[in-house]
């Protein structure tokens, strides 16, 4: 089981100052694992970032609002995101983790609690795909909530699982620009898979994760055309995260106000920049 990197202590101040009320869409929380132990199953070890960590960030780089997505290694047990929620005072949502063996009281709860969605992960270094059945019968109970799904790919999986992606019949967020690999070009076939997908109006993608993108390593500009493009694709279905703290990353690690300004050089227009940080999440996430 491998440890991950810790996240940069230092986050920059951005350039590019982000307007009031704008959300982070995806970031975590992790442990303390004192409190909140990590899976046993867990496939890497993260140094603990628990929500005190996600607050300093986020109030140096200009962020007032956040999405906390499970991540695999707190596996099913939420509870460190239901609690960082809890104590947001209404400033954060969240998307859980589930399994075939959550019950609707438990499914309820979660809602309570501030979750409006579900992650699966289909990368292969998390497990690869899932169990497909568990798959399809997660999304027909989170459909009465008005839940949406996470799906965290590997570009390939785009091609891969491309029929299935189609009958889903809840909004659907891929996650990190479906990790395609800016080496292979903005005419890769993932990409323009992906670019297709976004004219399903139940699509919706994150432009986040530019060192998961990259080929060429920081500043990870190689990254930008593909979140510009996606942005353009579906201006109101994008949204922006900063991914804190950046688990399984094996090259550079980002800042977190680069990732702001990053943001801004993908995304010139100011009116898309408040419909990516401040519209989009609202519909997805605050809309109850």
């Amino acid at each position: 089981m491998k440890t991950c990197k810790a996240p940069d202590p230092h986050p920059k101040t951005p350039s590019y100052r982000l307007p009031p009320g704008a959300c982070d869409s995806h970031c975590h929380v992790f442990g303390p694992a004192d409190r909140f132990p990590y899976a046993a199953d867990r496939s890497y070890t993260p140094p603990d970032a628990p929500v005190e960590d996600l607050r300093r960030v986020h109030a140096a780089i200009g962020v007032e609002r956040a999405v906390i997505v499970q991540a695999s290694c707190h596996g099913t047990d939420n509870t460190a995101m239901i609690d960082a929620i809890g104590r947001s005072e209404g400033a954060y949502r969240g998307v859980a983790i589930v399994d075939g063996t959550i019950t609707e009281a438990g499914l309820e709860e979660l809602d309570q609690g501030g979750v409006r969605g579900v992650r699966f992960n289909f990368v292969k270094h998390l497990g690869g795909t899932p169990d497909l059945d568990v798959f399809d019968h997660v999304l027909d109970r989170i459909q009465p909530l008005d839940w949406h799904v996470v799906l965290h790919l590997d570009a390939g999986d785009i091609l891969e699982h491309a029929e299935r992606i189609s009958r889903i019949q809840v909004p659907f967020v891929i996650d990190h620009m479906g990790r395609v690999q800016a080496k292979n070009g903005l005419e890769q076939e993932p990409f323009r898979r992906l670019l297709q997908l976004m004219e399903n109006p139940l699509a919706w993608v994150k432009i986040c994760g530019p060192e998961r993108v990259s080929s060429s390593g920081s500043p990870f500009h190689d990254a930008v055309p593909f979140a510009r493009r996606l942005a353009e694709a579906a201006p109101d279905r994008t949204l922006w995260g900063t991914d804190f703290p950046h688990p399984n990353i094996a090259g550079d690690m980002p800042n977190d106000g680069d990732l702001v300004d990053i943001l801004a050089l993908a995304v010139e227009d100011e009116a898309l920049r408040r419909k990516i940080l401040i519209d989009n999440p609202n519909r997805l996430y605050w809309a109850r």
